[in-house]
């Protein structure tokens, strides 16, 4: 796969169609943006679990936090990554792990890593690099637009509406 750029029908199936979260490197600092990413993911309907070792046992956004994806108790859709490129070889490892396996592996804005990208979609894993769920949520939702920004989306279709707070969902194609 082409990890320049993705269509939007591929973004909008993996938002449409996850429906729980990890989210590595999960921050309980408000200024980070992990902690404000996770919060927006809780707030529009996804079950995220934090992972952060050095705060599992306590709670992010009133989430238990994990020091690992092997300590959450039920599967995941989706492992969003918020961390060094170095360290994503890693974090696959622990995906591959898994069972069953996630569905997605997303890594954030600057996070990219080729090789363990190749060997999650040997897996059967899809793979998003350099992108922020965030970001693409509200974008492909129409919401991004509210502040006067260009989503490169124009759709007569009613978005279709999801749980959480003042969430349009994703169009569909």
């Amino acid at each position: 796969m082409n990890h320049d750029s993705y269509d939007n029908a591929y973004i909008a199936d993996i938002l449409n169609t996850a429906k729980t979260i990890a989210v590595v490197g999960a921050s309980a600092n408000d200024v980070r943006p992990s902690f404000f990413v996770t919060k927006y993911l809780i707030d529009k309907g996804y079950t995220v679990f934090p992972i952060n070792p050095g705060h599992a046992g306590k709670e992010i956004l009133g989430r238990m936090t994990y020091a690992r994806l092997a300590d959450v108790p039920e599967p995941i859709d989706m492992v969003d990554i918020f961390r060094a490129s170095a360290a994503v070889p890693a974090i696959v490892d622990e995906v591959l792990a898994l069972d069953p396996l996630p569905k997605v592996i997303w890594m954030q804005l600057t996070v990219r890593h080729d090789e363990a990208a190749a060997r999650a979609e040997a897996a059967g894993i899809k793979v998003v690099m350099n992108r922020c769920p965030k970001i693409e949520y509200g974008r492909l939702s129409g919401e991004i637009g509210w502040n006067g920004v260009n989503s490169r989306v124009i759709s007569s279709k009613k978005p279709v509406m999801r749980q959480g707070f003042q969430s349009f969902g994703i169009r569909q194609r």
